[in-house]
């Protein structure tokens, strides 16, 4: 049986959609644009990598999303898109960490891997991973003039990746730390991941499932 899944990436400035097809990438569309233009952008990539590569709506087993930390807004419209999909066409739902999947983009077996995500000032998103992507230490929400990751740059390398890596690399300076240019998340890279918890059932209810926001949302107060 082909088992289609359609992963979806809009928790960072990187609006992403790909697909996969038994646990095998097959393709992906994403732009990472310096403005938040998921709403737009989002729905067009979704039709456009179905026609693309001669599927329709109704040929997909189940929908992914990245669930999280991440942007308020970008989650928001990734998680909404993601359950009207999978109600719409009674498929699975399923859930990605969006750090695990940016850890994923690295490859260093004998490293501790860092996936930093921006949290505004100086705070990052943060988990630990070790070189076969095993959790560490689970999600927080780091301040980085507190030395939260002293303990792993003590052991081993540790490689940061993420878009708060610019502002990360100038306050630690430890010979171990290296710094990936890789900045968002990918969609690519929910392949396996996704599969796997869809061949676990691993699934998520449509009708109650949010984003994993870690931090209330804080909008701009009116003048």
């Amino acid at each position: 049986m082909s088992n289609l899944i359609l992963n979806i990436e809009t928790a960072t400035k990187n609006c992403a959609v790909s697909l996969s097809k038994n646990g095998h990438f097959v393709d992906q569309i994403s732009y990472a644009g310096e403005g938040y233009s998921h709403a737009e952008k989002l729905h067009v990539f979704i039709d456009d990598i179905l026609k693309q590569n001669n599927y329709s709506p109704a040929d997909l087993s189940a929908i992914a999303v990245s669930k999280g930390p991440g942007s308020y807004t970008g989650l928001r419209i990734g998680v909404s898109a993601a359950k009207g999909l999978a109600y719409s066409l009674d498929i699975p739902l399923i859930s990605v960490s969006t750090l695990e999947s940016l850890a994923h983009q690295i490859k260093a077996e004998d490293a501790f891997i860092i996936p930093i995500l921006d949290a505004r000032r100086m705070e990052v998103y943060s988990a630990v991973f070790d070189g076969t992507y095993q959790l560490i230490r689970d999600t927080k929400a780091d301040l980085l003039d507190e030395k939260p990751f002293d303990s792993y740059l003590a052991k081993n390398k540790c490689v940061f990746v993420g878009d708060a890596v610019a502002k990360t690399k100038e306050v630690i300076l430890h010979p171990n730390a290296v710094f990936s240019d890789i900045k968002y998340p990918s969609a690519k890279e929910m392949t396996l991941l996704s599969y796997k918890k869809f061949e676990q059932k691993d699934f998520e209810d449509v009708a109650y499932f949010e984003p994993f926001y870690l931090k209330d949302f804080i909008g701009t107060k009116k003048l």
